[in-house]
């Protein structure tokens, strides 16, 4: 079958649409991002402004529109921090499906984690053991652990890049103090949640996900995409401090330069790399394998794991803490 799976995050709403059937792995047929930088549209008081949610129902739209020409069987719309902070949550769903058909489903901080934490497990295998997975995105930071393909803790803290630069940075490349005050601050969220997940046993393997965690291992010498998804990546502890050293006195649009690093995320590369930093000192991780599947990637594999069990089992009987997100198919001729 072809399933889309649309992401409505912080920085991006992403349209993956990929082909795969029961046993297979999921082949990639295309991606597209729209930057629509969403929590750059909250107001003061943490509502989503009238030209956001307008920005957000012609993206959604428009990824309704392609998933549909491209013919896809199935389509999985969910949001992240962006919509789960915001103040007017709801009435900004309300709009989307009213005006898209789409009923985005807003996911909860440690079920992004859970998920994550599932595309990490397969990617890896079970040989890898005990995993620990750690993502930075434009509104949050997940954590997860465990030896199952469900993690035995799961977190999520609002310590994501883009908040944190639009929170703490005035200038551009940051000053010295700011970027001190922002580390001890994330040290001091971390410091409770780390300790329960260093709890639940050491990691035999530590893995980092997303567009961060690729851009700080690219720059820290790791092999470029043009290698492939498969090309062994990792992010040391020691490569990560004098990488933060040096990037940190350069302006984002001498960032936006360097190989690796997404013109409309290097503003955010200094905030991320403090927090991968804190997560890695933590969590007592000297070096993290970097893994090219992360959420997207874990709801395709629920939904597949969904359609094996069938459609008629429940969230509770599917595994705990993660349902099955609402489906699609039945609305492409609305």
């Amino acid at each position: 079958m072809r399933l889309a799976v649309l992401d409505v995050g912080s920085n991006t709403v992403h349209l993956l649409m990929v082909d795969a059937h029961r046993g297979a792995h999921p082949k990639p047929r295309s991606s597209d991002k729209d930057q629509l930088r969403l929590a750059e549209y909250l107001d003061a008081g943490g509502a989503l402004t009238k030209g956001g949610v307008r920005a957000l129902v012609e993206s959604v739209h428009k990824a309704r529109d392609s998933a549909r020409a491209a013919g896809c069987d199935d389509l999985l719309a969910f949001a992240t921090s962006a919509l789960r902070d915001a103040t007017n949550s709801a009435e900004v769903l309300a709009v989307v499906h009213d005006e898209t058909g789409i009923a985005l489903e807003v996911l909860p901080g440690e079920d992004e984690a859970r998920y994550t934490f599932l595309a990490v497990r397969r990617w890896f295998g079970w040989s890898a053991g005990r995993l620990l997975a750690l993502d930075i995105g434009g509104g949050s930071l997940e954590m997860a652990v465990g030896r199952d393909e469900m993690p035995e803790e799961a977190a999520s803290l609002p310590l994501g890049a883009g908040r944190l630069t639009r929170d703490w940075f005035r200038v551009d490349p940051p000053v010295r103090t700011e970027i001190d005050r922002l580390r001890e601050k994330v040290e001091a969220d971390l410091a409770p949640v780390a300790g329960r997940l260093r709890i639940a046993g050491d990691p035999d393997r530590a893995v980092g996900t997303s567009k961060t965690f690729r851009s700080l291992a690219r720059l820290a010498g790791a092999a470029p995409s043009s290698e492939g998804p498969r090309a062994p990546r990792s992010l040391s502890a020691v490569g990560l401090a004098q990488l933060t050293s040096f990037i940190s006195r350069m302006s984002s649009g001498d960032l936006a330069e360097l190989e690796g690093v997404s013109p409309s995320r290097a503003h955010q590369l200094v905030a991320g790399a403090v927090v991968a930093q804190a997560a890695m000192g933590a969590l007592g991780v000297s070096e993290l394998d970097i893994c090219p599947w992360a959420l997207r990637e874990g709801v395709i594999l629920r939904r597949f794991d969904m359609l094996d069990a069938g459609e008629d089992r429940s969230a509770q009987e599917a595994g705990p803490g993660l349902g099955p997100l609402t489906s699609y198919r039945a609305r492409w001729s609305g």
